[in-house]
């Protein structure tokens, strides 16, 4: 968002997920996780939950680090503590005995319609709210563009986003927003809300004719070794989308788990899916890939 608004060389230090646009990375990451991101999604799963048992953080915050660079202003998010650094953690850091006395401005988008306030928040925090204005007007006016296209179309096929493989897991928020916006029809989300928890038995009842795996925090890479736990559970090939070849791997980390300036290009990768004669924004292969099932990769 910063960088969106221009004002990326204010930008002193960053999270540890902060990655985009890439030359951010040069800036010191001031957080780290408290858990080992290595192994399947089921393994991640246990380990932040063991550590949200306890009642704490699962992140950690480097309190000297982020001292030391003495900001004025520092971002951050309440939207979910497993995904990110949240205010809590930042208090907890003591921001509020370091010299500079920095300002905490705390995002919480779970639609569309908050992104865009928290734009115009970090834009009021930076001071250029006219800027904030015009590049909120601008990411909007691409997406409405898309959703009138959309919106002349026949087919609107049903849609199941899965959010994290195991547990089973549907994307909420602002993710039935863009398939609806896509054209698309979210049998599984709620707009604005959690993604909720999932059985295979609610899976396999809404028939989904398209399915986007999309787990938080992964990359095509990641998502691609991570199908096989889908592929061996005894229903999965029973569901429509799995046998008529409509199933569809989309970068979570880039993308679909990012409420920023590229949710329009994750619109965009909505869109190429699901009316693939009618969107070609050229983001296959890197935004998103049909999947391989195992067996033909084995072969």
């Amino acid at each position: 968002m910063v960088c969106a608004l221009g004002c990326g060389d204010r930008l002193v230090g960053r999270s540890h997920e902060c990655d985009h646009p890439a030359w951010v990375r040069r800036l010191p990451a001031v957080t780290a996780p408290k858990f080992a991101t290595d192994g399947q999604s089921y393994d991640i799963d246990q380990r932040v939950r063991a550590i949200v048992e306890q009642g704490v953080s699962v992140y950690a915050v480097d309190a000297p680090a982020l001292a030391a660079l003495e900001p004025d202003l520092i971002l951050t998010q309440t939207q979910c503590e497993v995904c990110a650094v949240s205010a809590r953690d930042l208090e907890q850091a003591a921001c509020a005995l370091m010299p500079s006395r920095p300002r905490i401005v705390a995002l919480e988008p779970n639609a569309l319609a908050d992104l865009w306030h928290d734009f115009e928040r970090v834009a009021a925090a930076l001071g250029v709210e006219a800027r904030g204005a015009a590049t909120i007007a601008a990411l909007r006016e691409r997406m409405n563009l898309i959703a009138a296209h959309a919106e002349a179309l026949r087919h609107r096929p049903r849609v199941a986003c899965i959010e994290w493989i195991d547990p089973l897991m549907a994307a909420g928020n602002w993710t039935p927003e863009l398939i609806a916006l896509a054209g698309g029809m979210d049998v599984l989300g709620t707009p604005g809300a959690h993604a909720p928890r999932l059985t295979w038995e609610v899976l396999a009842a809404t028939d989904p004719q398209v399915i986007l795996v999309t787990p938080c925090g992964f990359d095509l890479d990641r998502i691609r070794i991570e199908m096989e736990p889908l592929e061996m559970h005894p229903v999965w090939n029973a569901l429509r989308a799995v046998r008529t070849g409509e199933v569809y791997l989309g970068d979570g980390n880039a993308f679909f788990n990012r409420p920023g300036p590229r949710v329009v290009e994750t619109l965009e990768i909505v869109a190429e899916i699901l009316h693939p004669d009618a969107f070609t924004f050229g983001h296959e292969g890197t935004g998103w890939e049909r999947h391989a099932p195992l067996r033909a990769r084995t072969r």
